[in-house]
């Protein structure tokens, strides 16, 4: 899966599933370190270097949603300097 396939999966804020979005998690981010109900990704850079994701039924929740679509969009901004 590329970053740009991740980031249209996430375009819908409200209707992604958990299962999804832990699988994108996976792929782009180191971990994950399992608190509970909370799956938390370190990403690669420094200051807020982490993801943190929990259900909501069998859906994303939805400011996590837009939390990890911005991760994308920064490792991606990151990929395109090198």
């Amino acid at each position: 899966m590329s970053i740009e396939e991740a980031l249209e999966a996430l375009k819908s804020e409200t209707n992604v599933k958990f299962k999804d979005l832990l699988k994108i998690c996976e792929i782009f981010f180191e971990g994950p370190k399992t608190k509970g109900s909370h799956h938390i990704f370190k990403t690669p850079w420094k200051g807020q270097p982490w993801v943190n994701i929990q259900k909501d039924g069998s859906k994303a929740k939805r400011y996590q949603v837009k939390q990890v679509y911005e991760a994308l969009m920064k490792l991606k901004a990151t990929q395109e300097k090198k």
